[in-house]
């Protein structure tokens, strides 16, 4: 479905799903990309002060292969800056609002894509996960989204976070679009070396038959969360798809690891911003080099960045590197190991993709930088081993929040999870929000 410069502006001013949007909507269809994906001729600043007024003069390579496809990149959706949170709450700018409770969060750090695949009908909107950015949005917003295996799409023009964790991937409410879209962004770039070793295929192309179920994902969940499971267990039963109880015993240290790795990657990505080659250059020119730089990040960095550069720095320092960055490293291939090892059994493996339901943004204020981490510890393992992960709702709680599941396949094997969604999303009534404009 299309929709005019009007209605686009008139839902975003009440979901805040966009930073930054287009002037014209003209063209096939209409799609948005999350705001770390470069856009030529339209602001991009990663959600964050330090690249305001950023407007790239290029495209990101996914983004480039959907506009050669006909589609219109009608806008840029808010985000957690430079994708550092689980609600979408730590963006520089407009926070997303989810639109089956606006008083709840949409969830991050691809909140404000998720938020607009659920409002506007029909709509993608490309995301993109570091350790759990697509799943944990698309869960709570009652849509579907894939994160695909690492190196599957191009990360060229990617903003990144972790550059051996960030995936791009599409979200929306029909499952079909989600194979659609990855086809279409999906292929080796040579701009991007990391998408130069995948296949040409995409996997055997039917549902899964065997679902492995850890027990280690269905601990910590809400009361809602593990009563929607369990209804959806069953559901997948009746639909012939068998699901087994399993041990999975390194997926308790996946949440540590991911945030060594992922800070130490991150402190690194981010020490280009210091108000001169990169970001705002609006400081004290007569400042000394290293004042003018703590000036700048001191100012433009909110204080979750600050956070994660302390400790990504701190675990790369010398005498702290072997102690955490490359301990982090071995839990990362136990991890695939053990993916692997039930990849021999089972088609997939398969828990809740987050422990609530979307929670209100009063609540997220009372939480601890800690609690905030705890909450992707069913998303974070995927994301560490780089196989393909969906969510996919399956269903609501009192109430009408939407809750979601995630399944995770071996990698390149993104067909599984397409066929899997398609025969669910034929099976699940989903209900949509009550959409103001």
């Amino acid at each position: 479905m299309r929709y005019s410069l009007e209605q686009l502006r008139s839902a975003n001013a009440r979901y805040g799903m966009f930073h930054a949007m287009a002037d014209t909507v003209e063209g096939d269809f209409q799609f948005s990309a999350k705001d770390n994906l470069t856009s030529k001729g339209m602001e991009t600043c990663a959600g964050s002060r330090i690249l305001e007024g950023y407007v790239p003069a290029f495209d990101a390579t996914a983004i480039s292969k959907i506009k050669a496809a006909g589609g219109t990149l009608v806008g840029k959706t808010n985000m957690d800056e430079f994708g550092f949170g689980t609600f979408s709450a730590n963006s520089g700018f407009e926070i997303p609002r989810n639109p089956y409770d606006t008083d709840r969060a949409c969830g991050g750090s691809s909140g404000g894509s998720a938020c607009a695949a659920a409002v506007f009908e029909g709509h993608v909107s490309l995301g993109v996960s570091t350790g759990g950015s697509i799943c944990c949005p698309a869960s709570f917003c009652g849509v579907y989204g894939i994160a695909p295996t690492y190196g599957r799409v191009s990360r060229y023009g990617l903003i990144d976070y972790g550059n051996s964790l960030d995936k791009i991937g599409p979200i929306s409410a029909d499952a079909k679009d989600l194979r659609k879209f990855t086809y279409m962004i999906a292929g080796k770039d040579p701009k991007d070396p990391t998408s130069c070793v995948q296949p040409d295929g995409f996997g055997e192309d039917r549902p899964v038959r065997r679902v492995a179920v850890p027990k280690e994902g269905v601990e910590g969940l809400s009361q809602d969360v593990a009563d929607a499971f369990e209804k959806a267990l069953s559901k997948l039963d009746s639909l012939g798809i068998e699901t087994e109880t399993v041990d999975m015993p390194t997926l308790k240290y996946a949440m540590p690891a991911y945030y060594v790795l992922a800070t130490s990657e991150a402190s690194t990505n981010l020490a280009r911003y210091v108000g001169m080659r990169y970001g705002r250059q609006d400081g004290d020119l007569s400042l000394k080099f290293d004042d003018y730089f703590s000036d700048v990040r001191s100012r433009c960095f909110g204080d979750e960045a600050k956070r994660r550069i302390l400790l990504g720095t701190y675990t790369r320092m010398a005498g702290f590197r072997d102690r955490y960055y490359a301990k982090a490293l071995q839990v990362r291939q136990a991890i695939i190991a053990d993916y692997k090892r039930v990849f021999s059994d089972f088609d997939a493996v398969l828990a809740p993709t987050m422990p609530f339901v979307a929670p209100k943004f009063e609540d997220i204020s009372k939480m601890s930088a800690l609690d905030s981490y705890k909450a992707d510890y069913l998303t974070v393992p995927a994301n560490i081993a780089g196989t393909p992960h969906m969510s996919v709702p399956c269903g609501y709680d009192p109430d009408g929040m939407p809750i979601g599941m995630q399944f995770v396949t071996d990698h390149w094997n993104e067909n599984l999870l397409f066929s899997t969604a398609e025969l669910w999303q034929e099976n699940f009534t989903a209900r949509r929000p009550e959409v103001v404009m």
